[in-house]
């Protein structure tokens, strides 16, 4: 059984998590969840799972949520702000936490987490884009688990078990290319935000789909394979596979690709 508090649980990573935990509620307990200021969702979530404790960036909305599950006979604790953040990832209730806040943020309260012994379930990439050095030897000082949960990396993650990383010649990370693949320079003069985020393969979050549309997110997807599996950015490729099937594989140094199980 895992004990979740899931930073981040109104937006498209944490939604999944639920879905998880709903559908396998012998594995997962949710104990507590966290969010910007979509307080209509997290109301929701909350009145489904129950958590013990919830936290919500903004005051004022953690106020008008506070109110509505009072008046609902609710009884679950309503934090807020950063500090929000980082208790519901030290909760002693809690093994696990899923990180999904979109951008910096992210970083401080799964730092506290792996400094209070907790597990740590990452979507969020700037933890490790920009705090890897801090955050990699941390997993390792403290014997927790580092799970990546973003589909890049949860497939590479798949294709390593079972074999030696001295066997490990090169990352392959696959990218559909965006809404802009194939365009001429002259063509992107023109494009517009409303284009940027209409990506052709996934429904995601505004910050990942421009990320997307710029091709960026891969170069943050290989700065956070450097440092999940300690290979020099030199051996990672970006491969363009706008199918969206394969979401990475690795290559061995005996001339292999694996790839992860696909469900099509």
């Amino acid at each position: 059984m895992r004990r979740l508090s899931i930073l981040g649980s109104t937006g498209s990573i944490g939604k999944q998590t639920l879905e998880v935990a709903r559908k396998a509620p012998s594995d997962f307990t949710v104990e507590a969840l966290s969010c910007g200021s979509d307080i209509d969702t997290l109301y929701d979530q909350i009145e489904e799972f129950r958590p013990k404790v919830c936290s919500v960036v903004n005051e004022t909305r953690a106020l008008e949520l506070k109110e509505r599950l009072k008046s609902s006979g609710i009884d679950t604790e309503v934090l807020c702000g950063k500090e929000g953040n980082i208790t519901i990832s030290t909760l002693d209730s809690i093994d696990t936490v899923v990180g999904a806040i979109v951008g910096f943020a992210g970083l401080e309260p799964v730092y506290h987490g792996i400094l209070s012994g907790k597990d740590i379930a990452l979507a969020n990439k700037e933890t490790l884009v920009a705090g890897g050095d801090i955050i990699m030897p941390l997993i390792r000082e403290k014997g927790v688990a580092m799970l990546p949960i973003d589909s890049e990396h949860s497939a590479i993650w798949q294709c390593l078990k079972g074999e030696k990383r001295a066997d490990l010649d090169r990352i392959l990370i696959t990218a559909s290319g965006g809404p802009f693949r194939g365009m001429k320079r002259e063509d992107l003069e023109n494009v517009t935000l409303e284009d940027a985020l209409h990506h052709p393969t996934w429904n995601m979050g505004g910050k990942i789909t421009i990320d997307s549309a710029t091709m960026m997110n891969k170069g943050l997807e290989i700065i956070e394979a450097h440092h999940l599996y300690g290979i020099a950015c030199s051996k990672i490729d970006v491969v363009v596979h706008p199918q969206s099937i394969i979401h990475s594989m690795i290559r061995l140094k005996d001339g292999s690709v694996l790839i992860p199980s696909l469900r099509v």
